[in-house]
């Protein structure tokens, strides 16, 4: 099955898609020995692809779970000089990135992997698969407030809509003593 070859040097862990783009349009990718410049080139698995003459081999997939604690940026970089979750895995040979997004002051579990059709199975909503948010706040919401969640969002100019909700009030208020036993 022929893919994308910025798909395919991504894969191999050389650079992100983008990058892979600049690789390519610059001339710093060959094809079975011939340059190519030509974005959406497709390759087979039989071809012989390279970057700054280096032959790409597939990298081993990997799969991690990182507790994002607050104050990291779900980013590979950041201009800013702020910690990124890939800044726990220096250790790691493989080029991971995250699976979705947790805001800077958001705690929580994210998945990092390598494996770039996973990632988009689990984020495109096409197929469909539930994710569970769960926002502490400081006292107990009314409905009123509660319905524009209720209604749907608007995130970067799209609307998103609920599929399910819950309202499940906090067994201790935030920093103090218990609600109820």
């Amino acid at each position: 099955m022929a893919e994308r070859l910025q798909k395919v040097i991504a894969h191999a862990g050389v650079a992100s898609r983008r990058h892979a783009e600049e690789l390519i349009t610059t001339g710093h990718v060959t094809v079975n020995g011939q340059v190519v410049t030509t974005l959406g080139t497709k390759v087979d698995t039989g071809d012989q692809v390279a970057v700054n003459g280096v032959p790409l081999s597939k990298e081993k997939l990997q799969y991690f779970l990182l507790y994002k604690p607050r104050g990291v940026i779900t980013a590979v970089t950041d201009n800013k000089g702020r910690k990124v979750v890939t800044d726990f895995f220096e250790d790691v040979r493989e080029r991971v990135y995250p699976v979705g997004r947790l805001d800077y002051d958001t705690s929580g579990a994210l998945i990092m992997t390598n494996d770039g059709d996973f990632a988009n199975l689990m984020m495109h909503p096409r197929y469909h698969i539930d994710k569970r948010y769960v926002a502490k706040v400081e006292g107990i919401p009314t409905n009123l407030q509660l319905q524009p969640l209720r209604e749907g969002v608007t995130v970067d100019g799209r609307k998103l809509r609920r599929r399910r909700s819950k309202f499940c009030p906090a067994i201790t208020a935030v920093n103090g003593p218990p609600l109820w036993s």
